[in-house]
């Protein structure tokens, strides 16, 4: 069976973007990048939101992109193998492949893609993430917190009780700190 991860880089107050939209401070480290691509490695599926999705789809469009780094490369290549589910009322079709265009979110398409898969699946974005855990559906929360408090701007977590238990944690060199946690329960 599968496992629901949310994992997003977010800053030391919480947020993935500030409040300008910009997340310039977010930039991995190769080291972070490796992290990141060990991580990536058990994803069979990515659920996105449409923002997400448009912001990602570069990993399989922008051959620019992968060629940054070898661990953009690897990155892009993993993104490339998973399948995505893009949750859109606004998008006509999706331009990447493995991806399908759902209208809405179902709790229970999802919770039968957790049980006919041994692969885990990924929500990112904090608002589909939201809707996923307000549905009792993510299994592990994990982030990369950026040594950067950025003030306000679009929060990692919604307002919603979770309690965790931490499972992983580790420091990397450019300050950055990785924490993987078990989601107890949401309420």
């Amino acid at each position: 069976m599968g496992q629901l991860i949310y994992s997003m880089i977010v800053s030391l107050d919480g947020y993935v973007a500030d409040r300008q939209g910009s997340f310039d401070w977010a930039i991995p480290s190769e080291e972070v990048l490796a992290e990141v691509n060990a991580e990536t490695v058990s994803i069979g599926t990515y659920l996105y939101g449409r923002r997400m999705y448009e912001l990602m789809q570069v990993w399989e469009t922008d051959p620019n992109i992968a060629g940054d780094s070898a661990g953009a490369l690897t990155y892009a290549e993993l993104w490339q193998q998973a399948n995505k589910i893009v949750y859109s009322t606004q998008l006509n079709d999706v331009s990447t492949s493995r991806t399908k265009l759902r209208r809405t979110f179902d709790p229970e398409e999802v919770r039968q893609l957790k049980t006919q898969t041994s692969a885990d699946l990924s929500v990112d974005g904090p608002t589909l993430a939201a809707t996923a855990l307000r549905h009792d559906l993510v299994d592990r929360i994990h982030q990369i917190v950026c040594p950067i408090v950025v003030g306000s701007g679009l929060s990692f977590l919604p307002e919603l009780r979770i309690d965790l238990e931490l499972n992983r944690h580790q420091r990397f060199d450019n300050g950055m700190m990785a924490l993987q946690y078990r989601v107890k329960a949401a309420a």
